[in-house]
């Protein structure tokens, strides 16, 4: 199982390169960022300066969107660092939650993303697509590889990831919950002639190691918040009772009163006190390395091909450490 390593792109950069210099000479594989560029700084600017100073990590948004940038852009930024550095990049991609709702847009549809997949991997690697009615590539791509990756929860949304997407992406690491999207995809991979087995499935939820759980919770409840946002919207769709969408995902957020992006992706967000603490240990990694090993065992057993540590708390170098000196060699 592959270790990635998730950061939101705050301000010093440099501060954020080292964090992924310090992951990959701990074995880590992949390096993530945000990609909501009002909250915090453009990650492709940052990417460049983590491609620069590392040697083999593969980087990426997780997740970008449709509806921030021209599909040219996205797909000449990621054909650029690739030209660059060696094909080292994949496209995370999703509807877009703070990126889009912090400048009064609602997420793209299911139909603008199935378009932007496809338009910026084509472009990306060379070849020829239909914008606006013009044929139009990117000239100076040579050899270009790049995989595209969704981010998805409902039905319709994993529909798509396994019909279009060469991975996929779930934004928290509850086992039963693992086991029904994975299985989601790989069923509409196969019915559409696809080989289930070839769609990368990464899982991405915070990890704190420590024996102080109370300290752990609270430094990663910001996460349930912040799968709560997508969870509401799946409710609104779907409803509060419904057999599309499995209440291990649903039930918790009933006490939600609203949302507040200024605090998003933070340790003591307040808009989070609605989390309880069984959804923090169900949709992260706390506790002895001893207890992630246990629960990525288990993930890998579902399908997963790597896990992404959202490191946003007070001990991100003592967790890249930790997972360097006790996860990753077990798991090799």
């Amino acid at each position: 199982m592959d270790i990635g390593l998730v950061l939101q792109a705050d301000p010093p950069a440099s501060t954020l390169v080292d964090l992924m210099v310090r992951a990959e000479a701990q074995g880590f594989t992949h390096g993530w960022t945000f990609d909501s560029v009002v909250l915090w700084q453009e990650p492709f600017v940052v990417l460049s300066q983590v491609l620069a100073k590392t040697k083999t990590l593969t980087v990426g948004p997780m997740v970008t969107n449709p509806g921030t940038r021209d599909l040219s852009v996205t797909a000449s930024l990621f054909a650029t660092l690739n030209d660059m550095f060696g094909n080292r990049t994949v496209c995370g991609i999703g509807r877009g939650d703070s990126a889009m709702r912090v400048v009064g847009k609602p997420p793209n549809t299911l139909a603008r993303l199935s378009d932007a997949m496809h338009t910026i991997r084509d472009l990306a690697e060379g070849r020829t697509v239909e914008m606006n009615g013009e044929a139009v590539s990117i000239p100076w791509v040579r050899d270009g590889k790049l995989e595209v990756w969704m981010a998805a929860y409902g039905p319709k949304a994993l529909e798509l990831c396994g019909r279009e997407a060469d991975g996929f992406i779930l934004q928290l690491a509850d086992p039963y919950i693992t086991e029904w999207t994975v299985r989601s995809v790989r069923a509409a991979a196969e019915a559409a002639g696809r080989d289930p087995d070839a769609i990368t499935v990464c899982v991405a939820a915070p990890a704190y190691v420590g024996d102080d759980l109370d300290h752990a919770r609270d430094q990663c409840r910001w996460f349930g918040g912040m799968v709560g946002n997508h969870v509401a919207d799946l409710v609104a769709r779907y409803g509060e009772h419904s057999d599309a969408v499995p209440e291990a995902l649903t039930e918790y957020i009933k006490a939600r009163k609203g949302y507040d992006y200024s605090h998003h992706g933070r340790a003591g967000n307040p808009s989070t006190d609605f989390v309880p603490d069984e959804v923090v240990d169900r949709f992260c990694l706390l506790g002895p390395a001893e207890a992630h090993l246990a629960r990525l065992e288990e993930l890998r057993s579902l399908g997963v091909d790597q896990f992404a540590i959202y490191d946003m708390h007070d001990a991100r170098e003592a967790t890249i450490d930790a997972y360097g000196a006790k996860v990753i060699p077990a798991l090799s």
